[in-house]
């Protein structure tokens, strides 16, 4: 009897010790939640957190959602080095910054769908998806005359129903591999080591930033110096996707498939 009572008190509490566990990962980590649950949802989707390639490129993505005060700053480094990347932009952002999004689009860097209101699309219907995804398209092509098809979800988050939708609309759901973590702002040196020295950073990473992160500005230079030295080809999104007969495995790599 005694030894029942242990067994059950010990599985009670190793039940919640999971749990708790869990909950603090999720907490402590939150674009990670989808990649956890994933691993225990067969049937459930995953957008393109990064590429299986052969090649040595990666390439960089910034969100546009809040401020334009750095956008000339990271153009010009971007310039400098020759890098073209992926900016995904709110549709609130492009009616506040227009001259921004032109900057963009005529250095030549891709633009992406970031949604229309920066909502948690997990918790929207189909058909709010459906508008928070063609509001924006409309406003950028009505103003540069470019058809995005690569769509990143706020906050990280998306469902089935959310990736299904966006595929059906003509957009790839990327999300990322590598996280600079500029929006904790901890600083330009913790930013350049977070980023260079990424346990996931490899061939086909997807690297996060944001456009108006304290740091980023100051860091972005080092950071693409720092992967050109470890011979990475920085690539716009547009040219390290595959765009066709692809399937995505558990991780969220992308792969040709066999």
């Amino acid at each position: 009897m005694l030894k029942s009572i242990l067994f059950h008190h010990r599985l009670f509490v190793s039940f919640f010790a999971v749990a708790a566990a869990t909950a603090i990962l999720i907490k402590t980590f939150p674009y990670c939640a989808d990649v956890f649950f994933s691993a225990t949802e067969n049937n459930r989707k995953l957008p393109i957190y990064c590429v299986d390639t052969d090649e040595k490129k990666v390439a960089i993505s910034f969100d546009a959602a809040w401020g334009a005060d750095d956008t000339d700053e990271l153009l010009r480094i971007l310039r400098e080095n020759d890098v073209k990347t992926t900016f995904f932009m709110c549709g609130y952002w492009v009616d506040d910054y227009p001259e921004e999004v032109m900057k963009i689009a005529s250095a030549g860097h891709d633009l992406g769908n970031h949604s229309a209101t920066h909502p948690h699309m997990s918790a929207i219907s189909k058909e709010q998806i459906e508008e928070e995804l063609k509001k924006t398209h409309e406003k950028v092509y009505d103003l540069t005359g470019i058809e995005m098809d690569l769509f990143r979800p706020p906050f990280g988050e998306y469902t089935n129903t959310v990736i299904e939708t966006a595929q059906e609309l003509g957009y790839y759901t990327i999300q990322w591999d590598v996280d600079s973590l500029d929006w904790k702002e901890y600083g330009v040196e913790h930013e350049i080591n977070q980023v260079l020295n990424h346990k996931h950073l490899g061939n086909g990473s997807i690297i996060l930033f944001h456009n108006d992160a304290k740091y980023t500005p100051a860091a972005l230079d080092s950071i693409i110096k720092g992967l050109k030295e470890k011979g990475y080809d920085i690539v716009p999104l547009s040219e390290l996707i595959i765009r066709e007969n692809y399937t995505i495995d558990h991780e969220g790599r992308q792969k040709i498939k066999s």
